[in-house]
């Protein structure tokens, strides 16, 4: 998979909802800027030891910029405070993606759920829907409507858009929509993570696609392989290292000087995916599908460790 990095400048600054920042960003001598479709996310690299995924909520067919909104978290890491205090218009920002791990599948009907700032990716998608001509709706909540980015958007959908203010109508009611699903039907929902494992709860398998923006928390009592040490060979760089008890593969291949990209140390980004050539991983990212998962085929190497004696990836 290609990985592009990316010069841009911030363009335009606008506030799209209380405390929810919208920057516009294009490439300083107005470059085509790499394709995308629905469900893309960008990392920002705002400094050292500073980067954060951002959704793509923008227009894919518009080569010439990127949108993305920030939501302003006080108790954040840091990330979403420099996007609002510190990146002003005209200043430059180093990006890098486009990734997607929340890409929109081909479907008849599609159910879109989104809560609070989870509405970034959902927006592309249902422009998609929409232009595929196929049947969709969406349940957007949000704490009250001030907080709900693009309303004001989504308001030209007409009936397809039900806007849920918790604070007029109550939590999301998920049972009318998701309780009878029609067949060929797929639902694809973002935001907090007590919303998404409401969903997850009420969907038949094989439907439902998610984006987390924290991990998926492991639920108690799980069996985990051993959390002893195992061997990790590099096909790539000839090496064969060993991961220690409680240091992750990551943090191996890092200390033995290999190169490799990362980003949030928590298993929600993908960037750090690596190829599987042999072994059996222990997932524990909040990424892949069950189905994808299965198959062994990659990891992430900042979470995931290994079901067994030894892997060999492709690094």
């Amino acid at each position: 998979m290609t990985v592009h990095e990316v010069e841009l400048v911030v363009e335009r600054r606008e506030f799209v909802a209380d405390g929810v920042l919208a920057l516009t960003l294009r490439r300083p001598r107005g470059e085509l800027l790499p394709d995308w479709e629905p469900g893309a996310h960008v990392d920002l690299l705002l400094g050292p030891d500073l980067e954060r995924q951002y959704s793509l909520c923008g227009d894919p067919a518009d080569r010439t910029a990127w949108r993305i909104a920030v939501l302003r978290e006080p108790a954040g890491r840091g990330g979403s405070a420099h996007v609002h205090e510190r990146l002003r218009q005209g200043d430059p920002v180093r990006a890098r993606g486009p990734r997607n791990h929340f890409a929109l599948r081909p479907a008849a009907r599609y159910l879109f759920v989104a809560g609070g700032i989870g509405i970034t990716p959902i927006l592309p998608m249902v422009a998609a829907a929409q232009a595929r001509g196929a049947r969709w709706s969406l349940l957007y909540g949000g704490r009250n409507r001030a907080s709900m980015a693009f309303a004001g958007e989504l308001a030209g959908y007409g009936e397809r858009v039900t806007v849920v203010p918790e604070d007029e109508c109550g939590p999301l009611d998920l049972g009318p929509a998701l309780d009878a699903l029609p067949d060929g039907t797929l639902v694809y929902c973002c935001g907090p993570g007590a919303l998404l494992d409401a969903v997850e709860a009420r969907c038949p398998p094989g439907v439902l696609h998610v984006e987390r923006f924290r991990p998926k928390p492991r639920p108690t009592g799980q069996e985990d392989a051993s959390e002893g040490e195992f061997e990790v060979e590099l096909a790539l760089s000839g090496r064969t290292l060993t991961v220690a008890p409680g240091i992750s593969v990551l943090e191996a291949v890092r200390a033995a000087g290999v190169e490799v990209l990362f980003s949030c140390t928590e298993g929600t980004c993908g960037t750090c995916e690596t190829d599987v050539l042999e072994g059996v991983p222990e997932h524990r990212d909040s990424v892949l599908t069950d189905q994808e998962r299965a198959t062994n085929a990659t990891m992430m190497i900042c979470v995931s460790r290994c079901r067994g004696e030894r892997l060999v990836l492709e690094l």
